[in-house]
């Protein structure tokens, strides 16, 4: 995936510009790592902040738009073309300015764009 695509969602993806994806549940390929907070933009690096809940300790973790392979809005539900353990170890989201640093949104954009293609599951 080129860094430039990092950022926006995939052909074929299911996304729709406008729908509201807050609250739907996101996959990985080996299960599920949490819900939609929000969705933002800035800079023109489109991404989404994903809750974590228990499974990281109570934190988020950002996602680039191109990480995503498929959007359900009526089974509410994001899949992404990446582990757990990999959404686990990308650089660490700490506070909302993050998602308009551009240099810790590049750092994000070059962890996933390094990341080996997979295949997605229904996990």
């Amino acid at each position: 995936m080129a860094i430039d695509r990092i950022w926006s969602y995939a052909p074929g993806s299911g996304h729709v510009e406008g729908q509201d994806l807050t609250g739907l549940t996101v996959a990985a390929t080996d299960g599920t790592i949490g819900h939609v907070d929000r969705e933002a933009a800035p800079h023109g690096l489109r991404h989404l902040v994903v809750d974590t809940g228990v499974w990281v300790f109570g934190r988020s973790v950002l996602v680039p738009a191109g990480v995503v392979t498929g959007i359900d809005t009526q089974g509410r539900r994001i899949t992404l073309a990446c582990t757990r353990g990999d959404a686990k170890a990308a650089p660490r989201f700490q506070t909302d300015s993050e998602t308009r640093d551009r240099e810790y949104l590049t750092a994000v954009g070059d962890y996933y764009d390094r990341l080996p293609p997979r295949a997605t599951t229904s996990a």
